[in-house]
């Protein structure tokens, strides 16, 4: 999706663009290219990444392809927003594992003109929204669902099946704690 209309304009406009999906799905990978394209504009570009999220680096962002871009671990959403002055965009990753104060950190963003691109994931484990991404999925200009591919019959994925029986919300895992699964084959597997 392009969606990067008037890159350089004298007049900032702000905006919030969330891309959704299930584990695997390459969330964090279109979150890199944005920020990429952002740089090559010119734009002076920050990254965020809770820091409960220390499965690859805790000074990177890294998809699971191992594409990389520097980030800064937060605490809590307000400190985005302390972190964030004199920027053009500002990338946030894991976004369903900050504070609900993340959707209103992102509106006050937008609306100092900073461009705002939030992957998460929109679902957790159970099947049910996650955290704050309903909310920033609802005040966002641009919604992105990305899909994986099922692990079990080849269609596409939008559910992250747990493979162990902890009930724990967040755990941090990859391939040896989820999988991606369809509607059918995670209905099959949840029974």
């Amino acid at each position: 999706m392009f969606i990067e209309t008037n890159l350089n304009a004298k007049t900032k406009h702000g905006c919030i663009e969330v891309i959704a999906g299930s584990m695997f799905s390459g969330k964090t990978e279109e979150l890199i290219r944005r920020l990429r394209r952002a740089e090559i504009a010119r734009q002076k570009v920050e990254i965020f990444k809770p820091a409960v999220d220390i499965r690859y680096s805790e000074t990177e962002v890294v998809s699971h392809d191992e594409n990389a871009i520097r980030s800064t671990a937060v605490e809590n959403s307000s400190n985005i927003l302390l972190l964030s002055s004199n920027v053009d965009v500002v990338g946030i990753d894991e976004a369903q594992f900050f504070d609900e104060g993340i959707v209103e950190v992102c509106m006050k963003l937008a609306d100092q003109g900073v461009r705002v691109i939030a992957a998460g994931l929109d679902m957790d484990f159970r099947g049910k929204p996650f955290g704050p991404m309903p909310g920033l999925m609802a005040c966002a200009e641009y919604v992105t669902k990305v899909h994986a591919i099922c692990m079990r019959c080849g269609n596409l994925a939008h559910y992250s099946h747990r493979l162990s029986d902890a009930d724990k919300l967040v755990l941090l895992g990859e391939k040896d704690a989820y999988e991606p699964l369809c509607r059918s084959c995670y209905r099959e597997a949840t029974k």
